[in-house]
């Protein structure tokens, strides 16, 4: 079996903001096996590589010279189910929400406040994505990499993801080093609703569910997002595209002293959210745009390419953006996709 190299490919496909760029070589890793032969090859071997998966999460700039490894590495499986759990495996190049759907379906409850988060599930550890009272770190149980030098292969319990908010090793330590090739995750049992974000319970009130099932769960979740973010599909995005800050007691109290309506949420560990969306609806972006690219109304968190926008009319715009907040509430918000 040998590698299918692929030069001078398209992306604006493969980016969810549909930015126009190119891949000098790109490679479709299909299974582990795929990605030790790109170790192993004579030449992709010692060349710089970047890894694409469901493009959601990236801004491209520029073309990318190194060699792109899309991960088209699929499949589903329940490895245990007993009493008190089911262990599901999933590949990296699966696309996230057909995943939660798939449990779903079969009975395997759990994801339900993770649908509809863009991007596959190889990505999932990578942001440790979260939303509605939920991130991937509650359900992760395990992740095969390959080194992207040696061509081993390995399994890294959640504990030594070092997942965090919208955090892992994956984007510091391990970033450019492996390849996510497959997640394993455990989904408890018995089933417990996770409904104490705010637009959730008010979606099941409004329809008068008291006992939620997880497909009313997932209806909640599925329905929030389509009245809040945008399909990439109309208006290339990567979802939010900045991290809400989290600051010290100090730093929120002084924020706070200048800004009292700020929104803010206390975090367990004595730290405060500061609500970005806030901030830069404060700031006068929300439903503004600079050229081709804009700030969506329904949700000011998200940069949306409005019809033929460069990654750098985006950057342009998120930079923007970025120096009306810190002007104003001395922070500098951080962006969550990978801008190359």
């Amino acid at each position: 079996m040998t590698l299918q190299i692929e030069t001078d490919v398209p992306l604006r496909a493969l980016n969810t903001f549909g930015v126009p760029a190119s891949a000098r070589r790109l490679v479709r890793l299909r299974s582990a096996r795929d990605v030790r032969l790109v170790v192993d090859h004579p030449e992709l071997g010692r060349a710089p590589k970047f890894v694409l998966g469901g493009g959601s999460n990236l801004l491209l700039t520029r073309d990318i010279d190194a060699v792109v490894l899309k991960i088209d590495i699929m499949g589903v499986r329940v490895c245990e189910d007993d009493a008190r759990s089911t262990l599901i495996e999933v590949g990296a190049g699966e696309r996230w929400h057909d995943v939660v759907e798939w449990a779903l379906q079969h009975g395997y409850f759990g994801l339900e406040n993770l649908a509809m988060i863009p991007g596959t599930a190889g990505a999932a550890p990578v942001q440790n994505i979260g939303a509605y009272g939920m991130e991937l770190a509650d359900r992760l149980e395990s992740v095969d990499v390959v080194d992207l030098v040696t061509g081993r292969t390995a399994t890294l319990p959640a504990a030594h993801c070092r997942l965090g908010y919208r955090d892992s090793v994956f984007k510091r330590e391990l970033a450019g080093k492996s390849v996510i090739t497959a997640i394993r995750l455990r989904l408890p049992k018995p089933w417990v609703p996770v409904t104490g974000y705010a637009d959730v319970q008010r979606w099941l009130q409004q329809r008068h569910i008291t006992d939620p099932t997880p497909r009313d769960v997932f209806d909640a979740v599925c329905a929030i997002r389509r009245a809040k973010l945008p399909d990439p599909a109309v208006l290339g995005n990567a979802g939010s595209f900045f991290k809400n800050p989290v600051v010290n007691r100090t730093i929120c109290h002084e924020i706070l002293q200048d800004d009292p309506d700020v929104v803010s949420y206390p975090l367990p560990d004595g730290t405060f959210k500061l609500a970005a969306a806030w901030m830069i609806a404060a700031c006068g972006w929300k439903g503004r745009s600079m050229g081709r690219a804009g700030v969506y109304a329904q949700q000011p968190l998200v940069l949306v390419n409005l019809g033929g926008a460069s990654g750098q009319e985006v950057l342009a715009l998120a930079r923007a953006v970025q120096d009306s907040v810190q002007r104003r509430f001395g922070l500098r918000l951080e962006p969550e996709p990978v801008i190359v």
